[in-house]
């Protein structure tokens, strides 16, 4: 690969990027401009701004930019109308994000004249993948660079050593080895390695950034009601919300009931196992919604083709494939399926749990006249299941007289 002229880089304005950062200009002798988004991480953004200005990079070459309401709008909602899980417990928090930072990547490259972008993540990680497929799906001809692929600098020490001959501020806290390593945005935390790295050993209490432990949960339940159209969260107690205000509201109301924590052992695309801890209050609520919706106003069929489908959907997703054929087919289907899901949710938080108890819809498939154990004046005459159990029943009995003779 010829040597670039112009980067665009990922960044966080933590220690790792920072030294990307100079590592890119001297390695490659190139320009770099930055892009810092605004996910919902709960972090102060401006300071990465002064750090970026502290290593050289001139102002008009750094981008910070709120893409909270795009991000749930445009990724997160269609993602939730699927009720996608991978490997049947994670909301694939962190999956979901790096498309949008991959697109926004390749626009300022395109915008500013950059001929490459460059990301922070490792060698060993699903983040790799998916920032890279989705920048050469977006743009074939973008040269992406992945220094943790590249350099030398392969431990701890050596990183901090770089830091300190290029006089790149390291905090305090970074001089030894960090507890555990955190990304955030507004659908979860995720926290992995180090204390972490043993899945025997239960994560301690400080990981857990967002909820409550559920023990020190209130002890009285709270009922919220949550409005839904066409499959996407609208309102909470008839007060309307953007999609970023939706989920910034979830949020507060699983994590002062302790919803949403997950401790997960994974399968990664690049082969190994890890294992994560998970905070995603929000969007647990919203997934238990989002179902208790579909179960009034989603036909039978249609409700069980798309659980078959959700698998290979969530699966297209950790894997880093948003932007696919196959993953743009898939969520035309699930699109079509939630033109009639609208109406409204009672939902129950207590102790780490989210239950529907309750869920109304003037699309609504729910017959109380055909399924009451009272008299259903006529609606459903009970002798015509005697025909219908006898013709599925048909080649059961086939089969063992078959097996009788045999």
């Amino acid at each position: 690969m010829s040597a670039p002229k112009k980067v665009v880089l990922a960044y966080s304005g933590g220690l790792d990027t920072s030294i990307i950062l100079k590592w890119l200009e001297i390695e490659y002798g190139c320009e770099v401009v930055t892009f810092t988004a605004d996910l919902g991480q709960g972090e102060e953004l401006e300071p990465a701004r002064a750090k970026a200005e502290l290593l050289g990079i001139k102002p008009e070459n750094i981008h910070i930019e709120d893409v909270r309401e795009e991000f749930v709008r445009d990724f997160v909602f269609p993602m939730f109308r699927a009720n996608a899980v991978y490997e049947g417990l994670y909301l694939l928090g962190t999956s979901i994000a790096r498309p949008l930072i991959s697109k926004r990547l390749v626009e300022i490259a395109a915008e500013c004249g950059a001929d490459a972008v460059a990301h922070g993540a490792t060698g060993k990680g699903n983040d790799q993948v998916r920032f890279e497929l989705a920048a050469y799906a977006l743009n074939p001809d973008i040269k992406v660079i992945a220094p943790w692929r590249e350099w030398d600098l392969t431990s701890r020490t050596r990183l901090l050593e770089f830091a300190e001959k290029h006089q790149i501020p390291v905090a305090k806290d970074k001089r030894g080895e960090a507890p555990f390593s955190v990304d955030a945005n507004l659908l979860h935390t995720s926290s992995e390695g180090k204390v972490l790295e043993d899945p025997a050993i239960a994560a301690p209490d400080y990981v857990y950034q967002r909820t409550v432990s559920p023990e020190d949960a209130p002890n009285t339940a709270e009922f919220i009601e949550i409005t839904y159209e066409k499959g996407d969260p609208v309102a909470i107690g008839g007060k309307a919300h953007s999609p970023a205000e939706m989920l910034t509201a979830l949020n507060g109301l699983g994590g002062k009931h302790g919803i949403g924590r997950l401790d997960l052992v994974e399968g990664r695309f690049v082969g190994m196992k890890s294992r994560g801890i998970y905070e995603t209050p929000g969007g647990t609520i919203m997934l238990e919604g989002h179902r208790g919706i579909e179960s009034i106003t989603l036909d039978r069929g249609a409700a069980h083709l798309k659980d078959e489908l959700m698998p290979k959907y969530a699966e297209l997703i950790y894997n880093g494939f948003w932007y696919s054929p196959e993953r743009d087919m898939l969520q035309a289907l699930i699109d079509e399926s939630q033109q009639f899901v609208s109406g409204t949710v009672r939902l129950k938080l207590y102790k780490g749990s989210v239950q529907t108890v309750g869920r109304w819809s003037d699309n609504s498939l729910y017959s109380e006249q055909h399924v009451t154990f009272e008299d259903d004046q006529g609606a459903y005459d009970q002798k015509d299941a005697a025909g219908f159990i006898k013709i599925n029943a048909l080649r059961l009995r086939l089969l063992a007289m078959r097996d009788r003779r045999g």
